[in-house]
């Protein structure tokens, strides 16, 4: 508790901002801690349903983190080459105490290289995508390896939080922020992963994704090159 931690999360343009806002109302309330929210530029951005999200740092401004939050959503696509980016992630996880994801999240970290021979997860319309960046995928909510805590989809960012919260200051803490915030879920449908929804849900939010799918696949498959992680060319699945 005598150590201030330094937190910080990266936000870009058309991520969920859920991934974040998730997140930091947790992390936010961790005791003795600064949070730092960061992207290239001070500029607002909106996350790709039109949030508009302030930046208060660039990511040259960020000082070295114990916690790095990473976000998904849609705009990750932009970030997957991205060498600033990928230098900023790299650098501060080489520092950092602990390196979360959430969601897509995870394929950004996976593109800093950050996955090889890591146990990870992420949102389940991406989480065969994970062996294309050297990861153990983990079919769960969240996953801990290491200083790597991987969250799955949009809002087991919470989740992935509260486990964080709990490791940097202990369980209480992390009972206490949860008390605070009423996080007790009871959804009125379950439909919340592939294996309990009904066949034709599922059916139906595969083809609203179906083009990003096609999108991730394609740079999935140019990061794992550029890794050197070997890759089927006649099926695209990781040897």
């Amino acid at each position: 508790m005598d150590r201030h931690l330094n937190i910080g999360a990266m936000i870009y343009p058309r991520m969920d901002q859920i991934d974040f806002t998730g997140p930091f109302e947790v992390l936010a309330q961790l005791p003795n801690s600064t949070f730092h929210v960061a992207w290239k530029e001070k500029q607002p951005v909106r996350d790709y349903r039109g949030l508009i999200l302030t930046p208060e740092r660039t990511l040259a401004e960020v000082p070295p983190l114990d916690v790095l939050v990473i976000p998904g959503g849609p705009g990750q696509e932009n970030l997957m080459e991205d060498k600033l980016v990928l230098a900023f992630i790299r650098d501060q996880a080489a520092r950092a105490h602990c390196v979360f994801s959430v969601c897509t999240g995870a394929l950004i970290c996976g593109a800093a290289g950050l996955l090889k021979g890591v146990r990870a997860t992420t949102h389940w319309g991406a989480f065969d995508l994970l062996a294309y960046f050297g990861a153990i995928p983990v079919n769960q909510r969240v996953v801990v390896d290491g200083k790597l805590v991987t969250a799955a989809g949009v809002t087991a960012g919470i989740d992935g939080a509260l486990r964080v919260a709990a490791l940097l200051r202990g369980d209480q803490v992390a009972q206490e922020i949860q008390l605070g915030i009423e996080y007790a879920p009871e959804p009125p449908f379950q439909s919340g992963t592939p294996a309990t929804a009904p066949a034709a849900v599922r059916k139906a939010v595969e083809a609203r994704i179906a083009g990003l799918t096609k999108d991730r696949l394609s740079t999935a498959r140019r990061v794992a090159s550029r890794l050197g992680i070997p890759v089927k060319a006649e099926s695209g699945s990781p040897q």
